[in-house]
């Protein structure tokens, strides 16, 4: 079956507490597990999600920024309204260094490389993204091997822009796929593995107090 064609199917989200990485008086950081959902989505049954979970314990808890529902990884949010100010302009102005793990259909060579493909959404085929050079918005993503095996590639993923799917569509334009991406793998690669390969490994910044260099980091789950 095409990417394209598959029907969305919402499943219910991980039970369990969220791991903290980091807290202070300004921001806290969360290790968000593969599918939960940052926000909640329209439907009721979509309310559960990471930012709901988080104001369970704190209260005033603002998401900065998001990450897929089938990613994992480094999320940080606001715990005031400086931090969630001064944090917003580090990732609007890409002050912000974000780095991913993949694993991606097939052997990728060379080692490394960089994909500059401009990014919009496909209206008709909603929440997924494409590449349209006259109306799409940049979008640029570095690359670079870490290991290869027989039918895979383990790679290290650095978005320079922020765009929806940016990671996911990149790849899959140049032929590898990530594994388990429900949206634009193939069946092949789709049905390597049970979630999608995608983690949100390292995220560096300046702390809102003080603006000290600052880095967290979490564990590959795959």
């Amino acid at each position: 079956m095409p990417a394209g064609s598959r029907p969305f199917v919402y499943a219910p989200p991980p039970p369990g507490d969220l791991a903290i990485l980091h807290e202070d008086e300004q921001i806290l950081v969360l290790d968000k597990p593969s599918g939960l959902l940052t926000v909640p989505g329209k439907p009721e049954a979509h309310a559960d999600c990471l930012e709901s979970r988080a104001r369970e314990h704190f209260p005033h808890a603002r998401i900065i920024h998001r990450l897929d529902m089938d990613t994992s990884g480094v999320i940080i949010l606001a715990l005031t309204a400086q931090a969630h100010r001064h944090i917003g302009l580090q990732f609007e102005k890409r002050q912000t260094r974000k780095h991913y793990q993949a694993l991606v259909w097939g052997e990728v060579v060379p080692e490394a490389g960089r994909v500059d493909q401009p990014l919009i959404t496909d209206w008709p085929n909603r929440p997924k993204q494409m590449i349209d050079h006259e109306r799409g918005r940049a979008a640029i993503t570095d690359w670079s091997v870490l290991e290869r095996e027989a039918s895979y590639t383990r790679i290290g993923l650095r978005p320079l822009t922020g765009r929806s799917h940016q990671l996911r569509v990149h790849m899959d334009f140049l032929g590898h796929p990530i594994l388990g991406d429900n949206l634009y793998a193939h069946d092949a690669a789709w049905q390597a593995r049970e979630r999608l390969c995608l983690h949100a490994q390292r995220l560096s910044l300046r702390h809102p107090e003080g603006g000290d260099e600052i880095m967290f980091e979490s564990a590959v789950p795959f």
